[in-house]
């Protein structure tokens, strides 16, 4: 079966950050995780440290974190190499980390050995990119940030019910959308020509080191509210949508909430499954 062009950009990366000695190897070369920085003088460790601030902003600002989460189990959807996982095995009784490239996760493996609590740690790939080979109800928490921007609008719709599916009622989700915009008519078609091009071997791996090319080939999908809520609504309660302060997005089903910590092109569907 022929690859979807989606999924070739990541196992492309995966596969070039496994070929790397170290995580501070992949951090050092590839521009993609330091917003197109590469040098000798970038490490892991300052990678990490991002994670560090940012997962218990939006923890506490989407109201999930206290002295229960040591003993609840938290789904990331899109850990990659472990930037945010080893904050979250510092939060969470449990931490399966999901992502589509196996070589990403052999990394996130490296990054929590050095800076989380690897104990806590599983990691699942995601081989189809849309389904999570969990059981129903086998999680407290499910968490992604910005990873299902990245995916074509179906299989971001499915994985959004598929976390639906593995929390347990009472449980909660915290999903990361990019939401449409006036330059999405040249990005998303422009993100689609980047793609095929991974397909060529020497290519794709050359252009998996370059951070505003791989940028624009992981832009593969905008989700407005509205399109995500609809479908998952029956199954949700307390539905927040969380903006940037300057985003005029609205949605019809879902109380709108603000956070400077909200890039103003995304936005954040926080809610409790019943």
């Amino acid at each position: 079966m022929r690859r979807r062009s989606q999924l070739v950009p990541w196992k492309v990366a995966g596969r070039v950050s496994e070929r790397m000695p170290t995580g501070d190897d992949v951090v050092r070369e590839t521009g993609w995780v330091f917003n197109n920085a590469t040098g000798d003088d970038l490490t892991l460790a300052e990678f990490v440290a991002t994670g560090d601030d940012e997962v218990p902003a939006y923890l506490e600002t989407f109201g999930l974190r206290g002295d229960h989460t040591q003993q609840q189990r938290l789904v990331e959807i899109g850990a990659g190499i472990g930037r945010m996982t080893c904050a979250f095995t510092r939060e969470f009784g449990s931490v399966v980390a999901c992502d589509l490239d196996q070589g990403f996760l052999e990394r996130c493996h490296e990054t929590v050995g050095r800076f989380g609590k690897p104990d806590r740690l599983r990691t699942l790939e995601v081989a189809n990119g849309r389904t999570l080979d969990l059981p129903p109800n086998s999680a407290d928490l499910a968490f992604s940030y910005i990873t299902l921007q990245h995916c074509e609008e179906d299989d971001a719709l499915e994985l959004a019910s598929e976390a639906v599916r593995v929390v347990e009622p009472g449980g909660k989700i915290a999903l990361n959308f990019r939401g449409p915009g006036f330059g999405d008519r040249i990005v998303v078609p422009a993100g689609a020509v980047v793609r095929s091009m991974y397909r060529v071997p020497k290519v794709g791996d050359w252009l998996s080191r370059q951070r505003p090319v791989t940028r624009l080939a992981w832009q593969a999908s905008r989700l407005h509210p509205d399109q995500v809520i609809g479908p998952l609504s029956p199954q949700l309660t307390d539905i927040q949508v969380w903006k940037n302060p300057s985003s005029r997005l609205s949605a019809v089903d879902a109380a709108m909430r603000t956070f400077e910590g909200v890039n103003p092109h995304h936005w954040w569907l926080v809610a409790e499954v019943t």
